[in-house]
């Protein structure tokens, strides 16, 4: 009968061990006085506590909440990745936030030895995550640009990322250096068969990483706003059941791309349905929550870097 109370008398030890070290904050070498056993004793203790849950833990910070919401989206949606940050009540539309775990993301990806490709979008999401990006020499890594860079008046987008990101690691690049829109379906498909233009697409196809943004279709989205399609355009784009895009591309509710409209005439890379290699949207705010929703449900992307408010917004059906 003794053995029940060695048992016991071995949780107690662990317990009181457990308690000594993360409660009362002492190193296992004081526990160890304290209890009048070795180290390597006190240090069994501590994990037996763990193992047997004799102590639990609760964080008392707002970033639990947020680590809690990452890990319901994960689950929800069958992600590769998910980050989630705290909401700036004072600026809750800030891409601050996103940007700094995405600059995190692209940091960690760029640190590798092995040579990688990373893909970008554009949007001030992903442009404000490459202007954080530490530099870092990498001259064997790969920046290509998933979008065409020209508007429709002829200008550099100012939102292109890829040479920025090059200027930061030395990488080489490929720029996308096509107009947004073509004027037909049949203009757009002779171009992107030019040489150059197949290469930069051939080396985005092996992409390791894809970092977007996530656009809304509605009267205020960021391809009108920013000059790149018409109203018209967007108008046609919302009648045939948009509800958001990627790299430009328009999908509806079930994360389906729109076969028609200006889908017909964009040189933009067109996402992997369902994605096949890592591809992270960087997306916050109220607005683009349907967009969200239907890039999740759709499987346009298995990732995401939102805020908590947006989070919330997403599970809440």
């Amino acid at each position: 009968m003794a053995a029940p109370d060695n048992e016991k008398s071995r949780l107690d030890d662990a317990a009181r061990a457990g308690w000594l070290y993360f409660i009362a904050g002492h190193t296992q070498d004081e526990i160890a006085k304290m209890l009048q056993v070795s180290r390597a004793s006190a240090q069994r203790l501590v994990s037996l506590c763990l193992a047997e849950r004799l102590i639990t833990f609760r964080l008392e910070h707002p970033i639990a909440a947020c680590m809690e919401l990452a890990s319901r989206l994960k689950d929800r949606f069958d992600l590769v990745h998910c980050d989630v940050v705290p909401t700036d009540p004072a600026a809750p539309l800030s891409n601050a936030g996103i940007a700094e775990r995405s600059a995190n993301l692209l940091e960690l990806t760029l640190r590798s030895e092995t040579p990688v490709i990373v893909a970008l979008g554009t949007g001030r999401a992903v442009r404000a995550a490459v202007e954080r990006v530490s530099p870092i020499e990498r001259p064997d890594h790969q920046i290509v640009s998933l979008v065409g860079n020209i508007s429709a008046d002829g200008s550099a987008s100012f939102y292109d990322t890829v040479g920025r990101l090059a200027d930061r690691t030395g990488a080489r690049h490929y720029p996308m250096p096509l107009p947004f829109l073509m004027s037909s379906e049949d203009e757009r498909n002779r171009m992107i068969r030019i040489d150059p233009i197949a290469r930069v697409r051939a080396v985005a196809a092996k992409a390791d990483l894809r970092l977007i943004g996530i656009g809304q279709m509605d009267q205020k989205a960021q391809v009108h706003v920013d000059g790149f399609v018409t109203r018209e355009e967007l108008l046609e784009m919302m009648r045939l059941g948009a509800v958001g895009e990627v790299t430009g591309w328009a999908y509806d509710a079930k994360g389906k791309l729109i076969k028609g409209g200006t889908n017909k005439r964009l040189t933009s890379i067109p996402p992997q349905i369902p994605a096949v290699s890592t591809t992270i949207a960087a997306a916050v705010g109220v607005a683009k929550v349907p967009s969200i929703r239907a890039a999740l449900a759709g499987r346009v992307i298995n990732g995401l870097i939102t805020d908590e408010a947006t989070a919330r917004a997403v599970l809440d059906r």
